[in-house]
């Protein structure tokens, strides 16, 4: 028996033995994992569940896979998503489901929508609307390309200065079942923010952002259509026209002066609007994702089409903004005007994020020990530094008897960061609580003593472009934080007066830091409160907004004051 075949069945839940009960083998392929599974009770009522997690099924390929979810022996097969209409392997799991697995096959989404696939159905529903996918999808491509050559010649627009202080807001990306991290928390902020200066703030997006209080601001949803999800990547390509359609009807019954756009790689719906509608647009880039896919995940296929969109997105907008000096000296590098980019870092809500939050109910909730917490939050991405901070831990945890580790969040380098701490005999002090939601944060970082942001620089020697949100929302805590000294974060922080600062990947100092910090209470205390101190003058959302704003007025492009 495989040994992922032998774990998963060793983690069946005792329900699953009852006579009577459909057994059924759920293989999650969502983004919010620990989330899912709480709802699985709500998703599948009357089962007995054995849930199968990506990583349990990494290394099999497609005969494998089959031959392993056959081995498990259940009634029924179901592959969950976060949406149906968007995932864009829905063909090949659809053939997958219609492999004689179990008595029943299904495709269910985190908002409860099922199909039923047999050999069968694939054969008569599924092929031939994946073949009217296709070539919906190449008509999508073909309507694409011909605009971006057009737009990639045209000379840009003078739009007329916004004199109304409603932003329309624009997500266009297919990012369904992201519930926390650094995007979540910048939409919202920069939402905050602009309300803050008395603007109105709508929102047109694919899927409903997390986070958003619906009550502060009108939500038009564009939802993914499921034709066009038959082709790896241009999925959400041809969702950019259809988005561009939605949008416009939106804009035409609610009036905005400005739009603002969250950078998305596989969108130009924003210069369009822009240009029919001759609104204001801000295009805020975080970063081209041509090359993020090139360092830290799967190559584009279609690379040239990315490159175009990027380069329409940056001709055609009207003020380009950037978290980080390294990300605008790229923009200048790339031939964008100096007078249309600014630098306004993450920032934080001072009043969400305070330090009178209790977090002992957090420590209760995921059995974390007595004694000096040292935590992290995030998404396990390559570059915070989860590995280096997993390695300092076990360093730390050796040395100091009182020291407790609290992992929050979920991502890519997860899984392994606590295999090395349970490999390592430690796991009894090193909690991991998977995926959190944005709004549960601030109580998971009062639950924590203290704060450690280890990010680590790019491996192809870049600079590191980042501005961890995680950063800023340290500081608010007033917490005694430990981080790596690059790029902004040592320029965000002080060294021994609003934090320590530590070599980047230096898992030795790094765990030298957290030490001290453990065996000096009142240095903890004074670095948190200066901290504080630090987020509330300089780095709240309003401040980025006034930042925004101020650049917007002196480039005309909006008549607020």
């Amino acid at each position: 028996m495989p040994s992922v075949l032998r774990r998963v069945i060793e983690e069946t839940p005792v329900t699953r033995a009852r006579t009577g009960v459909t057994r059924a083998a759920v293989l999650l392929l969502v983004r919010d994992v620990p989330g899912t599974e709480r709802a699985l009770e709500t998703l599948l009522p009357g089962r007995a569940v054995l849930p199968v997690r990506r990583e349990d099924i990494s290394a099999l390929g497609p005969v494998a896979l089959a031959r392993f979810l056959r081995g498990l022996g259940a009634d029924e097969i179901v592959i969950l998503v976060d949406d149906i209409d968007s995932h864009e392997s829905i063909g090949r799991l659809q053939a997958l489901l219609a492999l004689p697995l179990a008595a029943r096959r299904r495709l269910v989404d985190r908002s409860g929508r099922a199909l039923d696939v047999s050999a069968g159905r694939f054969l008569v529903r599924d092929v031939p609307f994946l073949l009217a996918g296709c070539a919906a999808t190449s008509v999508a491509l073909l309507r694409t390309g011909l605009r971006l050559r057009r737009l990639l010649r045209a000379a840009r627009h003078a739009p007329r200065p916004a004199s109304s202080r409603r932003v329309c807001y624009l997500r266009t990306d297919l990012w369904s079942g992201v519930a926390a991290g650094g995007s979540v928390g910048h939409t919202e902020g920069v939402a905050s923010g602009l309300r803050a200066l008395g603007c109105d703030v709508d929102f047109v997006a694919s899927t409903r952002p997390a986070a958003l209080d619906p009550a502060r601001h009108e939500i038009h949803i564009v939802p993914p259509r499921r034709l066009y999800a038959a082709r790896r990547e241009l999925p959400a390509v041809a969702h950019s026209l259809v988005f561009e359609t939605g949008a416009a009807a939106f804009l035409a019954r609610r009036r905005a002066g400005l739009l603002y756009q969250r950078f998305d790689p596989a969108s130009h719906a924003g210069v369009a609007l822009s240009r029919t509608i001759g609104l204001p647009l801000v295009l805020e880039y975080n970063g081209s994702e041509v090359w993020i896919a090139d360092h830290w995940g799967r190559p584009l296929r279609h690379r040239r089409l990315f490159e175009r969109i990027e380069e329409v997105n940056l001709r055609h907008a009207d003020l380009v903004s950037v978290v980080s000096e390294p990300l605008r000296d790229g923009l200048l590098a790339r031939g964008v005007a100096a007078d249309r980019v600014v630098v306004l870092p993450n920032g934080v809500d001072v009043e969400r994020y305070r330090p009178d939050i209790d977090g002992r109910k957090e420590r209760q909730r995921h059995g974390v020990p007595g004694g000096v917490v040292v935590g992290f939050i995030g998404t396990f991405e390559a570059w915070h530094g989860a590995r280096v901070l997993a390695r300092a831990a076990a360093r730390v945890l050796a040395e100091r008897a009182q020291a407790v580790f609290l992992f929050v969040g979920d991502g890519p380098q997860r899984v392994a960061c606590e295999t090395f701490l349970k490999r390592s005999g430690l796991s009894a002090r090193a909690v991991f609580t998977g995926l959190v939601p944005q709004e549960e944060g601030p109580r998971h970082l009062a639950a924590m003593d203290i704060l450690v942001a280890p990010h680590v620089p790019n491996a192809d020697g870049s600079r590191f472009f980042g501005s961890p949100t995680k950063l800023f929302e340290y500081m608010a805590m007033g917490k005694p934080i430990v981080a790596s000294r690059l790029e902004q974060i040592a320029e965000v922080l002080d060294d021994g007066r609003t934090a320590l600062l530590v070599p980047p990947a230096d898992e030795e100092a790094l765990a030298r830091a957290v030490v001290r910090l453990i065996d000096d209470a009142p240095l903890r205390a004074s670095l948190g409160a200066a901290a504080r101190i630090r987020a509330v003058e300089r780095h709240t959302w309003r401040a980025r907004a006034a930042g925004l704003a101020a650049r917007l007025e002196t480039m005309g492009l909006v008549a607020w004051s």
